[in-house]
Order: C-alpha cells, then sequence, then structure tokens
C-alpha cells in the first residue's frame, strides 16, 4: 500500500463562544491515498466542509483545530501559520469551491489568474505560464482555449466556469484536491461530465480527493470510500460499494432510504424523524441517538466506539448486520 497523501488523526475544531466552546468537528481519522477519492457526506450542519477547511487552513476565527494532527505526504501541517500555509495552497493542496464565481475575479482574464498561480508556485516563466494555462483549458475541455484564454469569467456559462475552477485548482500539480459540494449548481447532464472530468484527472496525475458533498448519486458515481459524518463525528467509514449497498449505522441506512431511486418505483421515501442538533445543544451519548430507531440505554450515554481507518467500520454499538439484512 502506498503512504497516504493525506493522514488526519483525531481532527477537532473548536468555536469559542460566550456561551461555551462549539465543536464542530470532533476525533476525525481518515486516510486518503494517491489517486483515490474520499466522499464526505452527511447532512447540512454535520462538519464536512468545516474539516475541509481545517486541511486547508481556512477556518474563519475564533475557529481553530483544538487537537489532532494533520499530514500531507508524511509532513505534518496544522500548525503551518501564515506564509508558511499560503505556499501551500495552490501548490500542494487545491480547492474546488460550490460556486466557481466565488474562486474566480471577474475582473481578471481567466488565463492571467491561471498564470498567476503557476507563476506564484512553479519556477516558470510569463511565456511558459502561458502556454500551460491554455493546456490546462483545453485539458478540462473548453473548446477554443487559446481564445478562451482571454476570455472573462461572465463569458462562460455556469459549467464551464467550474472546468476552469478545476483546471486552477490542478494547474500548479498539487497533490491533494479539496472539493467542496462541487457540482451543487450544476444540473444533472454538467454534472456529470464535472465528475467524469474530476475522476480522469485525478486518476492521470495520482491526485488524492477529499469530495465533499450531500448528493448520494454523486458519491457512488466518483468516490472510491465514503466517510459518513453526523453532528462532527465520523458515523462510518468504508468503501462507497459496501457503504451504500449495505450500510452499517443506523444514520447511513438513514440517508440511503431517503435518496430517490428507480428500483423503489412509487414507494414512498424514508424521512429520519427530527433533524441534526444544534452544536449548542449536542444529546448526550451518541449524537444521533433521538433519531435512531436502533438506539438503546446505553447509547444515551456513551457516545459510541471510535472509528480508525480501515474497511467497514462504524461508530455505533449496535450496527445492522449485512448478512442478516443479504
Amino acid at each position: 500500500m502506498p503512504a497516504p497523501t493525506l493522514s488526519i488523526r483525531d481532527l477537532t475544531v473548536d468555536i469559542p463562544t460566550r456561551h461555551g466552546v462549539l465543536r464542530p468537528v470532533s476525533g476525525v481519522s481518515y486516510d486518503i491515498a494517491p489517486g483515490e477519492i474520499l466522499g464526505v457526506v452527511g447532512e447540512s450542519g454535520a462538519g464536512k466542509s468545516m474539516a475541509g477547511n481545517a486541511v486547508i487552513g481556512l477556518l474563519s476565527p475564533p475557529a481553530h483545530i483544538a487537537s489532532g494532527e494533520i499530514h500531507l505526504n508524511g509532513t505534518r501541517i496544522d500548525g503551518l501559520k501564515g506564509d508558511a500555509m499560503r505556499r501551500l495552497r495552490g501548490k500542494e493542496i487545491g480547492m474546488v469551491f460550490q460556486d466557481p464565481l466565488t474562486s474566480l475575479n471577474p475582473l481578471l482574464k481567466i488565463g492571467d489568474q491561471l498564470s498567476e498561480t503557476m507563476l506564484a508556485h512553479l519556477d516558470i516563466s510569463q511565456s511558459e505560464a502561458r502556454q500551460r494555462a491554455t493546456a490546462a483549458l483545453d485539458e478540462v475541455g473548453i473548446p477554443g482555449a487559446a481564445q478562451r484564454v482571454d476570455s472573462y469569467p461572465h463569458e462562460f456559462s455556469g459549467g464551464m466556469r467550474q472546468r476552469v475552477v478545476i483546471a486552477l485548482a490542478l494547474c500548479a500539480e498539487p497533490s491533494l484536491i479539496i472539493a467542496d459540494e462541487p457540482t451543487t449548481a450544476l444540473d444533472v447532464s454538467v454534472q456529470a461530465q464535472i465528475i467524469a472530468l474530476l475522476k480522469r484527472l485525478c486518476r492521470e496525475r495520482g491526485t488524492a480527493v477529499m469530495l465533499i458533498t450531500h448528493d448520494m448519486g454523486v458519491l457512488a458515481e466518483a468516490c472510491d470510500r465514503v466517510a459518513v459524518m453526523y453532528a462532527g463525528k465520523l458515523a462510518e467509514l468504508g468503501p462507497v460499494r459496501d457503504v451504500l449497498s449495505a450500510p452499517l449505522h443506523p444514520y447511513t441506512d438513514g440517508l440511503m432510504g431517503s435518496t430517490p431511486l428507480a428500483s423503489r418505483g412509487k414507494d414512498r421515501l424514508h424521512q429520519i424523524p427530527g433533524s441534526m442538533p444544534r452544536l449548542d445543544s449536542l444529546p448526550t451519548g451518541c449524537a444521533f441517538h433521538p433519531r435512531c430507531p436502533r438506539a438503546a440505554a446505553q447509547c444515551r450515554v456513551d457516545p459510541g466506539p471510535a472509528i480508525e481507518d480501515g474497511a467497514g467500520r462504524a461508530a455505533c454499538f449496535f450496527p445492522i448486520d449485512r448478512e442478516a439484512v443479504a
């Protein structure tokens, strides 16, 4: 097995407030191997984006990493500040945001933005950066890349802008890409194209990907493994096929039951009762127990077993028996 590109161990993020400390990420651990796409899924407020922002150093104060370690290619990065972290962004870690317009400067041509990123992180000339910018646009499927390199962001459609953002994230040849809901604002056909593009480029380059999403269809299509988060903690972690076809954790099972599938026909979708708890009013024990059909007395006092990275693990005292379900 190759050494992981990204290794997160017991990551905890705290937000101090006047009324106490909020903990949006609590004791999260997982690895992402070179060329692997790990999907991070959960309801809004589960801590998915907060974990990604902690990796790339984009936590907004007073949020901060309270404990744990983050290693990138064997080097610990969770303590990096200021210029040291800025040098890492773009060069070693690329970011693809949900809305491409937030990632692109509307006043600069696309080619200038790509060139600026490469010149900041690579030892190349201005003319070479220009050539690479054109090649990058061509690689992500922008028609007429040699001409469109001089276009402004508003001259592209939403799908084309997202392709540009992917080119921007990859142009300095990072070893890790964090893609935060990269297809949410796109229609289904364009969504499929973007996912296929991201998969192809990352497989060819051996780039590791943390794909943050709430879309189970995107997970099934794009990812190798899945990390399911609930109330800041990992609920389940394992290969995508196993997790989606035979989930171990009742929360994952609820997510799958609420996902429309052609095989269900006209059957009603399952709805998980209740909602994600607020960070300032987390229940004792397992945070999911008020909504869980399998909860017992133990779940109300004990947060459940921690998940170490491995194939098919769930933070649950009473996981679903895959063999019984099969």
